[in-house]
């Protein structure tokens, strides 16, 4: 017993020297350079996003204007653990799978700054605050592991990739409030903690806590999770001992955080609940029994030889796949594969940011180099470098996590910033050792011209205007100054609504959030695939003969019908059904049950209130 005291506080003693000598080296290089940067890039995003003039405060993507939706029914005194949109859809409304996680802090800014603003301007200010407020840990992040790739210069770098994707990536602009700005940083944070030399356990148990995070906030992380899991048990089965402090800290840290946030987010009634689009008993329990077993492992079987471990590891891979097929089978494929076939084809195929690289090479082809190029680049440039023994370890994890994120890219276009984000370190890494080289030899015309490729090959940004300047050259056509459509979502245009009784909406998909922000109304239809019926009920709205449609306007128990001809979905629907609805309204055959109301100026939506016909 006095044998082990002696170690143990020598062990201690050790790890407490370890974080302060890591705290010593943040302090003197790293905060204040990833300060600088992020204040500098800060500034450049809010002069950029305001330069114009006055813009909407919240974000352009639906999603922003849902959560301050959400935010609001929060405030209002909607309960912690009562995520149900009640204006949403049909009957009671529609349960979302987003987390309160985001909602808290963003509320909490809103009732500081209502101290002493107007609830307008303090949604504002609040709107600015929360994604500019995540620049920083994003920004430090990607400095970090830059810097224990690449040293100095890597740590540099990794600042100027990073600020640049930040920038163009629109994710941490003001107003964007959606949950992908606090994804993007607690990923950069996991990858910087995996490549600490000294394989310290603070940082795994860190990474622990971020992974469950990264799950608890959104369920589209839960790849990357996966594979980051495995990357730390490979890590193990490879170093044994050495490694055991560390796997033992992430198993342990991963296993304690997702509990606590599954008890602390999901509500009592819905713990034996099992969805695949959010923190369930699905999620809770593999992420709970992963990080058990590996914890197991680490403390019992770190001192076998490297295949006993590899068998170990084994066994633990098959019983977590094995919970996989008991607790949640339908989590192991795509969560909108139940998706009907009609919402596939009149709403999901237009979504941008679900599209697959196939459906995205028919539909815009020249982004696929922003969203895929660079990503394919670092793809490459790991496995070449893998293969010649250059930094084996940090190309082969490199490659292990931006597969997975490309691999996720290429069913739904969305996972590409992602791929795009891990692809700065292993490209910035092969940036520094170009420009080595042509340090070495400053006539070296060709080393020069690499030099410049790759940097410009390494931004999504680059691979964006070539493609504009080519789609520009080959549709000659086009004009920049070709007048927009009227809007059918603005505030202007939805305020007829203003003037009658809150009631039931049908409107394309589009509409219904904003007519949710603006309005005290209910919507049939908003862009969320849990609100099938909703969607489909407007869709058929629109598809029917009008005296059929008359059916479907009294069984939801509509008021009013919103009829927005520029709308992609109502002209898709026009175009498949000229005897319907939406295409009769097109023409200008109004049925006697729907009565126009007074039209906003310059709005492109007319509103008919349904008169019901008594029972």
């Amino acid at each position: 017993m006095n044998a082990v005291q002696p170690i143990a506080k020598a062990q201690s003693a050790s790890a407490r020297t370890g974080i302060i000598d890591s705290i010593r080296q943040m302090l003197t290089r790293l905060l204040p350079s990833a300060l600088i940067y992020s204040l500098v890039l800060i500034g450049i995003i809010t002069v950029m996003k305001y330069a114009g003039g006055p813009v909407d405060y919240v974000g352009p993507d639906n999603d922003d204007g849902m959560r301050l939706v959400e935010v609001r029914d929060f405030l209002n005194g909607q309960g912690w653990f009562d995520l149900m949109q009640y204006r949403l859809g049909l009957g009671e409304g529609t349960l979302m799978h987003w987390s309160r996680l985001i909602d808290l802090p963003i509320a909490a800014l809103i009732r500081f700054f209502g101290l002493f603003l107007g609830h307008d301007a303090a949604e504002a200010a609040a709107l600015v605050v929360w994604p500019l407020s995540l620049v920083f840990p994003a920004m430090l992040a990607m400095g970090l592991a830059g810097q224990r790739v690449g040293s100095l210069a890597g740590m540099h770098l990794s600042f100027c990739l990073a600020g640049m994707a930040i920038y163009t990536g629109n994710r941490f602009a003001p107003g964007a409030i959606d949950h992908h700005n606090a994804q993007l940083a607690l990923v950069a944070t996991m990858v910087a903690l995996l490549f600490d030399e000294k394989q310290r356990a603070w940082n795994y148990a860190v990474a622990g806590v971020s992974a469950a995070l990264a799950i608890a906030i959104g369920a589209e992380t839960t790849p990357f999770v996966a594979i980051y899991c495995l990357v730390v048990a490979f890590l193990w089965v490879w170093e044994g001992g050495p490694f055991a402090a560390a796997t033992r800290a992430f198993g342990l840290s991963l296993a304690v955080a997702i509990s606590i946030l599954f008890f602390a987010t999901v509500p009592p009634q819905r713990y034996s609940a099992v969805t695949c689009d959010n923190l369930s008993l699905g999620f809770y329990s593999l992420a709970t029994i992963g990080g058990s077993l590996l914890l197991a492992s680490a403390l019992f079987a770190s001192r076998l030889g490297r295949g006993l471990r590899f068998t170990v590891l084994a066994a633990v891979g098959a019983a977590v796949f094995g919970s996989a097929m008991v607790i949640a089978p339908d989590c192991l494929r795509n969560p909108l594969a139940d998706l009907d076939p009609m919402l596939v084809e009149l709403w999901l195929r237009n979504v941008s940011e679900a599209q697959s690289i196939l459906a995205l090479g028919r539909t815009d082809p020249f982004s696929l180099g922003a969203f895929y190029a660079p990503g394919l680049l670092a793809i490459a440039v790991c496995i070449f470098r893998s293969v010649q023994g250059d930094r084996m370890q940090v190309h082969l994890i490199l490659l292990a996590l931006l597969s997975v994120s490309w691999a996720v890219a290429l069913v739904q276009v969305r996972g590409a910033v992602f791929a795009n984000l891990l692809s700065i370190l292993p490209l910035a890494l092969l940036i520094i050792d170009i420009r080595r080289v042509l340090n070495g030899d400053s006539e070296n015309a060709a080393a020069a011209l690499v030099y410049i490729i790759t940097v410009l090959a390494s931004v999504p940004a680059a691979w964006a205007v070539g493609g504009a300047l080519v789609e520009m050259q080959i549709n000659k056509t086009k004009t920049a100054d070709e007048p927009g459509s009227p809007s059918c979502s603005s505030r202007q245009a939805l305020a007829p609504l203003g003037g009658l009784p809150a009631g039931l909406v049908s409107a394309p998909s589009e509409m219904g959030v904003p007519i949710l922000r603006y309005t005290a109304n209910r919507v049939l239809s908003a862009p969320y695939h849990r609100n099938q019926g909703g969607m489909l009920t407007e869709m058929h709205i629109g598809l029917a003969e009008p005296q059929e449609a008359e059916a479907f306007l009294k069984g939801a128990g509509v008021s009013v019908l919103a009829f927005c001809p520029d709308d992609l979905q109502t002209r898709e629907i026009a175009r498949l059904k000229p005897e319907g609805l939406y295409a009769q309204l097109g023409k200008g055959n109004i049925p006697g049950y729907l009565d126009p109301l007074p039209k906003a100026s310059d709005s492109g939506v007319q509103f008919f209130r349904y008169l019901r016909k008594p029972d």
